[in-house]
C-alpha cells in the first residue's frame, strides 16, 4: 500500500468505520484501491457539510466528475484520495461512467427537495450505494463482479436506506428529507409532519416502512450471498452489519427521528468476522 492509499486507509478509519473494517478482510493487494474508493465516498457524502449553498458543492463535485474524466488539469499529487482514486480507476479499468452517475445522484444531497417517489429513491441509492458496492467488486473480481450486478443493485439499497433511517436525526435538523413522498402520504403522513414534532405517532409510520423497505432489499441481498463467490464478500461484508441497525432503530420506533440508532464497535467487529468465515 502506498502513501495515498495509506492516507485513504486513515481517514476511513474515522469517516467510515464500517467500510474501513471490510477493506482489512480483503486481500492485502486489493486494499489500497477499496480503501481509495471508499475514501473517495467518505470525500462526497461530507461535502454538503462543508459548504453553506449548494452552488459551492455543485462545483467541488464538478471537480470530481472533471477528475475522473481526465478533463481536470489540475495537479493532484497535493490530494492523497484523488490520486490513489485516479490510480485505482486506471489500475482496475473502472467505469467513468458509474462515477459520473454517482456524482450527478448526489447533488440531490445538496439541496432541500423532495424525494418523489420510491422509484426515485431506489434510483438513487442504485447510483450510490449500489454502484459503491459493484466498483468494489469489480477491484475484487472483475468476471465474478459483472455476474453479480443485480444483487450489488439490492444491496446498494438495503445498505443505504439503513443508512438513511439511521440518519433521520440529522437531515430533519437541515430541513432534508429523503423518504418518497408517495410513502410519506401512504402513511398518512407529509414532509411537514416529517420534519415537526407534532405528530409523533407519523415518525413511527414513517420508520416502519423504512424498515419494510431495507428489509424487502436485505432479504434479496441474504438469498442471493449463498451463491455469492468468496473473492467479492469483502464488497458486501458492510451488509453484515444492516439487520442489527435495522434492530436498533426498531427499538427506537419513532424516536429514531431524534436519536441516531447505532451498535457498539465490538459488535461490529463480531459481526463482520462471523460473516467473513461464513
Amino acid at each position: 500500500m502506498n502513501e495515498n492509499e495509506a492516507h485513504c486507509l486513515a481517514l476511513l478509519r474515522e469517516a467510515d468505520p464500517d467500510r474501513y473494517l471490510s477493506v482489512l478482510y480483503a486481500p492485502e493487494d486489493r486494499r489500497g484501491a477499496l480503501a481509495a474508493l471508499y475514501a473517495f465516498n467518505a470525500e462526497i457524502a461530507r461535502i454538503r457539510d462543508l459548504v453553506h449553498e449548494p452552488l459551492p458543492g455543485e462545483v467541488r463535485l464538478q471537480w470530481w466528475r472533471d477528475l475522473i474524466n481526465g478533463t481536470e488539469h489540475g495537479n493532484v499529487a497535493g490530494h492523497p484520495v484523488a490520486a490513489a482514486l485516479v490510480a485505482a480507476i486506471e489500475r482496475y479499468d473502472l467505469p467513468c461512467a458509474a462515477f459520473d452517475n454517482y456524482c450527478e445522484a448526489r447533488i440531490f444531497d445538496l439541496y432541500d427537495d423532495p424525494m418523489p417517489s420510491r422509484n426515485d429513491l431506489e434510483g438513487y441509492c442504485g447510483e450510490t450505494a449500489s454502484a459503491i458496492i459493484q466498483l468494489a467488486a469489480l477491484i475484487l473480481d472483475r468476471d465474478a463482479a459483472l455476474a453479480k450486478a443485480e444483487l450489488a443493485g439490492h444491496a446498494g439499497v438495503a445498505q443505504a436506506v439503513t443508512g438513511l433511517l439511521r440518519l433521520l436525526p440529522i437531515h430533519r435538523r437541515r430541513g432534508q428529507v429523503y423518504v418518497p413522498a408517495d410513502m410519506l402520504a401512504a402513511v398518512g403522513t407529509d414532509r411537514e409532519a416529517l420534519l415537526g414534532n407534532t405528530d409523533r405517532s407519523a415518525h413511527e409510520r414513517v420508520v416502519q416502512a423504512l424498515l419494510a423497505l431495507a428489509r424487502e432489499h436485505y432479504a434479496i441481498v441474504a438469498a442471493g450471498k449463498k451463491s455469492l463467490e468468496k473473492s467479492l464478500l469483502p464488497a458486501y461484508l458492510p451488509l453484515a452489519l444492516t439487520p442489527a441497525y435495522l434492530k436498533a432503530v426498531e427499538r427506537l420506533g419513532g424516536r429514531a427521528m431524534d436519536q441516531v440508532a447505532d451498535i457498539s464497535a465490538i459488535r461490529k467487529h463480531w459481526l463482520m468476522l462471523r460473516a467473513n468465515l461464513a
